[in-house]
Order: structure tokens, then C-alpha cells, then sequence
């Protein structure tokens, strides 16, 4: 029974670094994208992020790790990165620099818990096309979004969301909160509206 539970958290922990992996390839695609001063504010939040889990705990030997959440993945206190289920991010509308518990079950399965949610604002903005990905546009600036998110709320190009962004802080993700689809016509605009 032992070596069944350590096969199925191997599987788990390889399956979490292959998803770790693809994400810091896309982020790497994308950074080659960016200019020079989006590269360094982003650099300059990862730094913060870090800083931010350094100060929290890894409890009971490694089963009780808590971390920061950005945008993607859970950033623990040794700087790695916990992949977050999509679906949990989306369904907790977890914000960048949320603060996270991650249980590890002695099965290996990983429960989040969030402890420490930052303070949020909510904008409207309108989904639109960049490359393959949809993201969001709102106060002059472009939000990526979970597909999670996106596939949830049945998001298309166009369409008007509300998102969930740290209020005060510069982020690079958003999630969304509601999709708006009907009643806003060209002479709205976004404030008109009554959430």
C-alpha cells in the first residue's frame, strides 16, 4: 500500500512540474513579446512575490506549505512554484498576491485553502483576441485570464466582463468576476451599467 501512495504522488508531482514547465515556457514566449519596461515591472513582482513567501511556512515536514498566488501558480517559501487548478482559481477568483495554504493528503492530493486574500477593486473591461488567447482590455490595459475562466463564463471576443484585479497593485492577470452579454448597447458606456 506504501509504494502505491508514493507512485500516485510521483505521478502527481511530475504531472504538477510538466505543467509548471509549459507555464514558464509561455511565460518566456510572452516575455519575449513585452518591451523592455513591461519586462522589468514584471521582473520587479516576481521579486516582490518571492520576498512575500519567503515569510510564510512549510509546516509538518512538507505537508503543510503556505505561498503566494501569481496569477498562475502558488509560489512557495523555497521559491517553487505549485501548480493551482485552474478551475480552483477561477471558482475562488483568486487575485495576484493572494496568500495560499497548500495541504499535501497523505494520498498526495493537493488541497488549497486561501488565508490571506488581497484587497480587491473591479473594473469592466471587453474581451479581445491577442495571438490564440483571449484576454481582457479595461483602463488601458490588457489582463490575461484563466481559460478556466474563460471556457466558465462562456467569454467570447467582444464581449464585456467585469474583472477582479488587486486594487492598488499593478498585476498582470485578472479573474473574472461576471460576463456582461446583454444590455449594454454602443451608446453605454461600461459606468451606465448597474452591477
Amino acid at each position: 500500500m506504501p509504494k502505491q501512495i508514493d507512485v500516485e504522488f510521483l505521478k502527481q508531482m511530475l504531472s504538477s512540474a510538466e505543467r509548471s514547465i509549459q507555464s514558464a515556457l509561455r511565460l518566456l514566449q510572452d516575455k519575449k513579446e513585452l518591451t523592455s519596461k513591461e519586462t522589468k515591472q514584471l521582473e520587479k513582482r516576481d521579486q516582490d512575490f518571492k520576498k512575500k513567501a519567503k515569510k510564510l511556512a512549510v509546516v509538518e515536514e512538507g505537508k503543510i506549505i503556505e505561498g503566494v498566488f501569481d496569477g498562475q501558480n502558488m509560489i512557495g517559501p523555497d521559491e517553487k512554484q505549485y501548480p493551482i487548478p485552474a478551475n480552483y482559481a477561477s471558482k475562488s477568483k483568486l487575485v495576484e498576491g493572494d496568500i495560499l495554504k497548500l495541504t499535501v493528503e497523505p494520498d498526495g492530493s493537493f488541497l488549497y485553502k486561501q488565508i490571506g486574500p488581497m484587497e480587491r477593486k473591479k473594473i469592466i473591461g471587453k474581451v479581445i483576441k491577442e495571438g490564440n488567447e483571449l484576454i481582457i482590455e479595461a483602463e488601458e490595459k490588457k489582463y490575461k485570464v484563466l481559460n478556466a475562466s474563460v471556457t466558465y463564463f462562456k467569454a467570447e471576443e467582444g464581449d464585456r466582463v467585469t474583472i477582479v484585479v488587486p486594487k492598488g497593485k499593478e498585476s498582470t492577470w485578472a479573474t473574472i468576476e461576471n460576463v456582461i452579454k446583454q444590455g449594454l448597447d454602443s451608446s453605454e458606456s461600461p459606468e451606465d451599467i448597474d452591477i
